[in-house]
């Protein structure tokens, strides 16, 4: 794993410039024995063009055998260890809208959901309903009051929200209420140690007023929270690193992920072209950009193999122009992976390409899973590429005599 402080004694500032580039939930899995994952079916020309000019691998987020969310898998590959800065998604979907989150808050990520009569979720994510209807949603949430806090509801993107209380003796430490499957009841929120009880029983509250609330709207009649926590404090990437850091994604949570991490959050559109503008736009500001694609994860989570593999040709038909740019340093990847074939993330490694002027091709021509399996770079873990990035740009200095 990387150990930021001896990338904070060894970088050095530069004029290199490095891309991570990150297709979410890439990593994928064959529908049939024989069969193809959803990136080998991709047509992909350009990818197979840089894989050749490349070293290749496979990565891995966590552990073995560990399914990582969205936030570790995306911390892992910033550069820190997702075991030690363990960061709940209500504060990564609370940062990435921009709300002014304080050290007392506890924040939640929220899900719109259906029910049926016996109050079973028959859909997690309420036919993704309209960012529009989920705002009005929302402020029909915003009736509800706690005894002796302050509570914030604020819409997110489509079925997605989030919930922030604020108040004295608030804790973290809390478990979720979503059962991550149809067919089950909203979990109650339960204390992961005592002094958090209260909080847990004050959640308890707001959600039985919401579901009462919301006992009359369809499809989104339910609501479930996620990632209940606080904001950690953690080390800036600017400081390890020593790198101008932007971060260009059309998603909340991963523009509050890249905020927490210290980045630069550059405004931009919701279709791949107008990251690719934004990128354009600001290539003479930054030394590390986070360039994040988002739909390959929600064609998986769908179950939709062929909508997932057309994201990934969507984004090799835009490759040259982002190679145009120029970059000392390319990574390609994902922050973990997301099979069709499983509707959910997994435990999969992730494909890998790094590129560089002064690297050694290591002979695989194709990006995807088998091939990179067979990569020079091997089986590595997220946080060690950009310490690998960060030397491939010249930016540490030697260790020892």
């Amino acid at each position: 794993m990387a150990n930021l402080d001896l990338m904070r004694e060894l970088a050095i500032d530069g004029k290199t410039k490095i891309l991570l580039l990150v297709m979410d939930g890439l990593g994928g899995l064959p529908l049939t024995p024989d069969g193809q994952t959803e990136l080998e079916a991709a047509h992909t020309p350009n990818l197979d063009a840089l894989a050749a000019r490349s070293i290749c691998g496979m990565s891995l987020p966590i552990v073995p055998g560990v399914t990582p969310g969205s936030g570790p898998g995306h911390l892992a590959l910033f550069g820190y260890d997702p075991l030690k800065y363990e960061i709940g998604r209500g504060v990564l979907e609370a940062l990435g809208i921009g709300f002014d989150l304080k050290p007392q808050d506890v924040a939640a990520r929220g899900n719109f959901c259906s029910l049926d009569e016996q109050g079973l979720i028959t859909d997690r994510r309420a036919g993704r309903i309209p960012t529009e209807v989920g705002a009005r949603l929302c402020e029909k949430l915003r009736q509800i009051e706690l005894p002796g806090v302050q509570t914030f509801v604020e819409p997110v993107k489509e079925y997605r929200f989030v919930l922030v209380l604020r108040g004295e003796g608030l804790y973290d430490g809390l478990t979720e209420t979503d059962p991550q499957m149809v067919g089950k009841p909203p979990l109650p929120v339960g204390p992961l140690r005592p002094e958090a009880a209260p909080t847990a029983d004050l959640l308890n509250q707001w959600l039985a007023e919401a579901r009462k609330l919301l006992a009359d709207e369809h499809p989104a009649n339910g609501c479930n929270l996620r990632g209940i926590a606080k904001d950690p404090g953690m080390p800036l990437m600017p400081d390890v690193y020593k790198l101008r850091c932007g971060a260009i994604a059309t998603y909340p949570m991963y523009r509050g992920v890249a905020q927490l991490c210290g980045m630069h959050v550059l405004p931009t559109g919701d279709t791949i072209e107008s990251e690719v503008e934004t990128l354009k736009q600001h290539w003479a500001d930054y030394d590390f950009f986070f360039f994040h694609v988002k739909k390959t994860d929600s064609r998986g989570e769908d179950g939709d193999f062929d909508a997932k593999a057309k994201v990934i040709e969507h984004l090799d038909q835009v490759l040259p122009d982002i190679l145009a740019l120029g970059p000392d340093v390319v990574i390609i990847t994902g922050d973990h992976s997301t099979p069709a074939a499983l509707k959910s993330h997994s435990w999969h490694e992730l494909p890998l390409l790094l590129w560089a002027n002064t690297i050694r091709p290591d002979g695989v021509t194709q990006y995807g899973e088998r091939p990179c399996m067979a990569g020079g770079l091997g089986h590595i873990h997220h946080p060690d590429l950009l310490p690998l990035a960060m030397a491939y740009a010249g930016r540490l200095a030697k260790f020892g005599a």
